[in-house]
């Protein structure tokens, strides 16, 4: 749980229905340190080596970040860190220099924009449990920084420009369930985003519990229910980066 292994089927149909479209697409996944192993920054070290050697082998144009939950979470904080350009010697960087260029596109599934929000509640549908996020997100944020700091919590960012500046050339592709405990602070990133006129597209399954599209592969029975958020993704990615004729279909 947790780790690369719990997504390999997900990783695997992905890939699948990239290669309809694509040429030679290629998957990294990131295994970062979980808490309470370590705590921030070294995840975020962690996720800028992994960009490091992605753009070292091919254009950033071509490259496409993704996570869900606290993955997503990083990978905001990596958009941030880039777009932004923290340098040796920052809080964020902590002796990393980076000299990198923002990706082709963002795919976050259902990303923990606000690590602790009065607005995270329980809800009868979704598994999450909000005490124990909180408890989490305190043990991420660890003696370092603080826990509503912006470059850990990206959803404490409210400045537009910081995010155009975040923002990948063919922009944002956000998805979530309506049931889920994280709604309302990823709706409120959508609106941001979209009134720092960036370019988001969002999508919120209705019923859907948190991270969705990853679930349905353990929870629905039919080959049509248990790919329907992956093929979401590949649509869009497909769109996003310009392939015509797309065929995602199973």
């Amino acid at each position: 749980m947790g780790s690369s292994y719990f997504y390999l089927e997900f990783l695997l149909a992905l890939l699948s229905l990239l290669s309809r479209g694509f040429h030679n697409p290629a998957i990294l996944a990131l295994e970062y340190t979980l808490v309470p192993e370590d705590s921030y920054p070294t995840q975020l070290h962690q996720a800028i080596a992994g960009y490091k050697y992605l753009q070292s082998i091919t254009h950033s144009s071509q490259i496409i970040v993704s996570g869900d939950s606290a993955g997503a979470n990083i990978m905001l904080s990596l958009l941030l860190h880039l777009g932004n350009g923290f340098k040796d010697g920052s809080k964020i960087s902590n002796g990393i220099t980076t000299q990198l260029s923002l990706p082709g596109m963002a795919v976050l599934i259902s990303p923990w924009v606000t690590l602790i929000s009065a607005k995270d509640k329980n809800t009868r549908s979704d598994y999450l449990d909000a005490e124990n996020l909180h408890r989490y997100a305190r043990q991420y944020s660890g003696t370092k920084i603080s826990v509503h700091d912006p470059l850990i919590s990206p959803g404490k960012c409210k400045d537009a420009s910081w995010w155009r500046k975040a923002t990948p050339e063919k922009g944002f592709f956000i998805l979530y369930g309506a049931e889920e405990v994280f709604a309302p602070e990823i709706k409120d990133l959508v609106a941001l985003l979209e009134n720092a006129d960036v370019r988001v597209e969002s999508q919120e399954e209705e019923g859907g519990i948190h991270a969705w599209p990853v679930a349905s592969l353990f929870l629905c029975s039919t080959r049509e229910q248990r790919t329907k958020g992956i093929r979401k993704i590949v649509k869009q990615i497909s769109d996003g980066m310009g392939i015509s004729d797309f065929n995602v279909k199973t």
